[in-house]
């Protein structure tokens, strides 16, 4: 009679381990343990068809289109109805709209909690990567607080003294550099050296980057260009350039060794950097070295990972035109098209015609050469090109991302990832 008294307990207690684990993994929302952000300028419909186009062709698909949730997303600021890449970073980064050129700050001057910091305050490994400077607004918007986007010596103090990231990757030295070594900062203080003090493992190129240990309990601030890295179709064989991929791929491996799960969070910044500069192939390319990216994320990031793409703001009105054959895919949609027409333009940039109502002289920069002006015209000159209004896209996949349809605000991406958190 005891044994099968023991046999009905032990029998009673395994089906209610099994109910409580049919309900959990029914029932209860679980949390993701991979959340990956990935933004960038330019993600807007026509920029994308000039991406698949360019890639392969009509009939070719780019790994966002293979995210199942998609949203358009309006993406104003607290004061101007076109946003500047600071304000649209910030929005999403913070989930409320800032003014132009501030960087995590409300208008009366106060910061706001970015995803970053509530991140981390949760238990989650945290980290950043850009193929521009560190330094940034359209990243530092995710870690730092400044009134002015321009404030870049003190973003890189605020970086350096108490940024709470685990991952770090990007460009941006001359920033933590003081004048005398051949950087930027006038205050005399080395960053770099003071972040090494502190126990950071600093690493400076590809090669050290690949070798890093994965399993290591400092922070890791991986800085591999004076400025800004190099266009992905610069990065040579042998350089000791990562590309965005290895360091989406590199930082995925660092993070996910936290028992707490991570964030991560992506800027493709070179897309904004050709556009400004109505460079129609770079902003193409780069479109696409993002999409790689993300394709990078989804093969190491486990199928349960809730990953995200989405537009920060449309620069330059990039348009390309005319007709292209089906396959027509590469350079031959780029320079003149058949009917005489060039097959990019542009609303505003340096390759438009300087007109009375432009800067003055003294303000201008020069425009570019008079070859990439007959490729890739603007109806008109401005330095460098302008934000212009449209909706940005967001698309994703893996929990929460489900949120993301119809119509939204850009605001919405920081509310989908705190749920997740």
């Amino acid at each position: 009679m005891k044994l099968r008294n023991q046999l009905l307990a032990l029998f009673c207690l395994l089906v209610f381990i099994g109910l409580g684990f049919l309900y959990f993994h029914t029932w209860v929302v679980q949390k993701p343990f991979a959340i990956i952000l990935f933004v960038g300028d330019g993600l807007v419909p026509g920029n994308l068809a000039a991406a698949r186009l360019y890639e392969g062709g009509a009939d070719h698909k780019l790994t966002l289109e293979s995210l199942p949730n998609v949203a358009l997303l309006s993406n104003h600021a607290n004061d101007f109805a076109v946003p500047d890449t600071p304000a649209a970073a910030s929005a999403i980064a913070t989930g409320a709209k800032v003014n132009n050129r501030s960087v995590a700050m409300n208008s009366h001057g106060k910061p706001l909690e970015t995803i970053v910091e509530l991140a981390s305050k949760s238990g989650r490994a945290v980290g950043v990567v850009t193929t521009g400077a560190l330094t940034d607004a359209s990243i530092a918007a995710f870690y730092a607080h400044a009134d002015k986007s321009d404030d870049i010596d003190g973003i890189a103090a605020q970086f350096a003294d108490g940024a709470k990231l685990d991952v770090a990757l990007g460009g941006g030295a001359h920033a933590f550099t003081a004048e005398a070594n051949g950087g930027h900062r006038k205050d005399g203080r080395d960053l770099i050296l003071e972040m090494k003090q502190k126990g950071r493992e600093l690493i400076r190129s590809k090669a050290d980057l690949e070798n890093a240990p994965v399993f290591s309990t400092a922070d890791r601030v991986g800085i591999f260009a004076t400025g800004n890295l190099p266009y992905s179709d610069q990065i040579e064989s042998g350089s000791q350039q990562p590309s965005l991929s290895d360091m989406v791929r590199r930082a995925i491996q660092f993070l996910q060794v936290s028992r707490g799960g991570y964030l991560l969070v992506v800027d493709a910044a070179l897309i904004s950097r050709a556009a400004e500069q109505n460079d129609g192939e770079h902003t193409i390319t780069e479109t696409i070295d993002l999409d790689h990216a993300v394709a990078t994320a989804l093969k190491y990031a486990g199928d349960k990972a809730l990953i995200l793409a989405v537009g920060k703001s449309a620069i330059g009105g990039m348009t390309l035109n005319g007709y292209p054959l089906q396959q027509d895919h590469g350079v031959g949609l780029l320079g003149t098209n058949p009917f005489g027409y060039p097959a990019i333009t542009w609303a505003t940039g340096p390759n438009g015609t300087p007109s009375s109502n432009a800067l003055p002289p003294a303000q201008a920069e020069p425009s570019a050469s008079p070859n990439s002006a007959a490729k890739e015209p603007a109806a008109f000159f401005a330095p460098t090109a302008i934000n212009n209004a449209s909706d940005v896209i967001g698309v994703g996949i893996g929990p929460g991302s489900h949120a993301l349809k119809g119509f939204l605000d850009n605001t919405a991406i920081f509310q989908i990832i705190k749920s997740n958190l």
